[in-house]
């Protein structure tokens, strides 16, 4: 456990096929089901402190209490994971730490001098999250995001889900 951010809630994997890594988790690894948004709706979205337009899909599933994200970007926009791509990597691009208490902990993150690589919205204010420039090899970017609104509900609803999965319709796609 972190003694700054708490535990570890979720691994985000950057990759260049999403469709494909979806079915290696599912079959290889025996994860799923995966909830899959193909079109991701950012509220907003900034890379470095400037406004970027990232399009991107996303998948969620769990194994266990990990939760297990999955990102494919879809455009050339400036973005962290564009640079981890862009770097040659794919695989493992992050670790997230959830909170009710975003604000806090943001305030929290940048006085210890940690600074935001990207940052954004999703579903209102209680979707926030930012990524911290923390890479020093690849997969050890930290993420905090907001569970105190609909993610937080959306999250637990996968987690549970999980637990009774018997391979049936392993992919959901959410709209």
């Amino acid at each position: 456990m972190s003694r700054i951010f708490g535990n570890v809630c979720q691994n985000g994997y950057v990759v260049r096929d999403i469709e494909a890594a979806m079915k290696h988790w599912i079959d290889a690894m025996g994860v799923g089901p995966w909830y899959y948004i193909e079109d991701v709706k950012t509220d907003w979205f900034k890379h470095r402190g400037v406004a970027s337009d990232v399009k991107m899909s996303i998948a969620l599933a769990n194994s266990g209490d990990l939760q297990i994200e999955l990102i494919q970007q879809r455009n050339d926009a400036p973005s962290m994971y564009k640079e981890f791509v862009d770097a040659g990597h794919e695989g493992l691009q992050h670790m997230s730490y959830w909170t009710d208490a975003y604000q806090a902990l943001y305030d929290k993150a940048l006085s210890l001098g940690y600074t935001v690589g990207h940052e954004g919205a999703i579903g209102g204010e209680k979707g926030r999250f930012a990524y911290f420039d923390t890479q020093m090899h690849p997969g050890t970017v930290i993420e905090i995001s907001d569970i105190s609104g609909t993610k937080g509900q959306t999250f637990a609803h996968i987690r549970k889900v999980a637990q009774d999965w018997d391979g049936a319709n392993p992919i959901r796609v959410i709209r």
